[in-house]
């Protein structure tokens, strides 16, 4: 059995001497390495903005959706979209442990939620089973690797595969919430109701106590009300977050000129840079979790407006995530129940 890298250069089929994540192709043949884990694939949960890139660039045709997918697989070796960069993590059984494998608590038959990106792991389609055009889910019969350096969880039995699937493909949020947000702040999230955004605005609502104010800014009246009814956020706003200073003038009118502690971006759509930026007060906390962000006009545009602020990259991982993530799952039966009906 082959010796490999713990962070998967050894799969790296180009540009030779780049990481999986930013390589353009990658091997995904299904022979393990010693330091491998090889998993058999039950459902992959796409990110949100390269599932709505693809519905977009498709005409919101299913089966064009699931050829795209399976093309962009057989491309590169793994699930990366060419256009937003992102791709989404899996759920499957564990198949095959390499000897070397660093974690020696993982065994052959549990069900995992791998917590890397399905843009750097090596991926093999057989046949897409169904894609679910409402959750970003795809049913396959296929095949994935999970590097050394890969964290995972293993699902827990009281909550649904898929419920789990969802809620920890976005489980870097709310942990980010849980560090940025102190008692009494004042946060935005924009884009508040969906997935991502539900569990930034409980933990919101948590850690900034009763003297915070949680203000959601969201574009769809459904979603909108789901935050009023659940009580996730003291305001809530119904706009447009592209309309960069009509959501700037909805936000003032309640915080005043000062703005925000923190914002939370969690849109799938491109050029809400602008509106994060403008709403936060200075030295206050822009956490970019949308990966439909342009970093370059963030950090210029910041710069433009003379704005002294901290702009954080939304990194999916954070030590401790996955149950921060299950465990508001388990407390918040709003929660869990509207998960239970979008996403089992």
């Amino acid at each position: 059995m082959k010796s490999g890298c713990k962070y998967g250069t050894h799969r790296v089929l180009e540009p030779k001497g780049t990481l999986p994540q930013p390589a353009q192709k990658l091997d995904n043949t299904m022979t393990i390495y010693d330091n491998e884990v090889l998993i058999d694939v039950k459902t992959l949960n796409i990110d949100s903005a390269s599932f709505t890139q693809i519905k977009a660039a498709c005409h919101g045709n299913v089966e064009a959706m699931e050829q795209m997918i399976v093309s962009i697989v057989n491309e590169r070796g793994k699930m990366q979209n060419p256009v937003t960069g992102s791709g989404g993590m899996l759920i499957g059984t564990v198949k095959k442990i390499g000897p070397s494998f660093p974690d020696k608590n993982l065994r052959v038959g549990d069900t995992i939620a791998t917590l890397v990106s399905l843009s750097l792991t090596p991926l093999k389609i057989s046949k897409v089973i169904n894609l679910n055009f409402h959750n970003d889910q795809v049913d396959v019969e296929a095949q994935a690797i999970l590097f050394a350096s890969g964290i995972y969880a293993v699902l827990p039995n009281d909550i649904p595969e898929k419920l789990a699937l969802a809620a920890l493909d976005v489980a870097g949020a709310p942990a980010q919430v849980q560090r940025l947000v102190k008692k009494g702040d004042t946060v935005c999230i924009i884009g508040g109701g969906g997935k991502s955004g539900i569990l930034c605005c409980y933990q919101a609502m948590e850690n900034a106590g009763p003297n915070g104010k949680v203000i959601v800014v969201e574009y769809s009246q459904a979603n909108a009300q789901r935050i009023i009814d659940m009580k996730l956020a003291t305001h809530v706003i119904i706009a447009d977050a592209t309309n960069v200073m009509d959501v700037y003038n909805k936000v003032v009118a309640i915080t005043g000129e000062e703005g925000c502690d923190v914002t939370i971006n969690n849109v799938n759509v491109q050029s809400t840079e602008m509106t994060s930026i403008l709403i936060t007060k200075d030295n206050g906390s822009v956490y970019f979790f949308s990966m439909a962000t342009s970093f370059t006009k963030a950090a210029l545009g910041a710069e433009g407006v003379g704005k002294d602020i901290n702009l954080i990259v939304g990194n999916g991982y954070a030590k401790g995530h996955a149950d921060l993530t299950l465990s508001i799952i388990k407390k918040s039966e709003d929660i869990r129940n509207l998960f239970n009906k979008l996403y089992v």
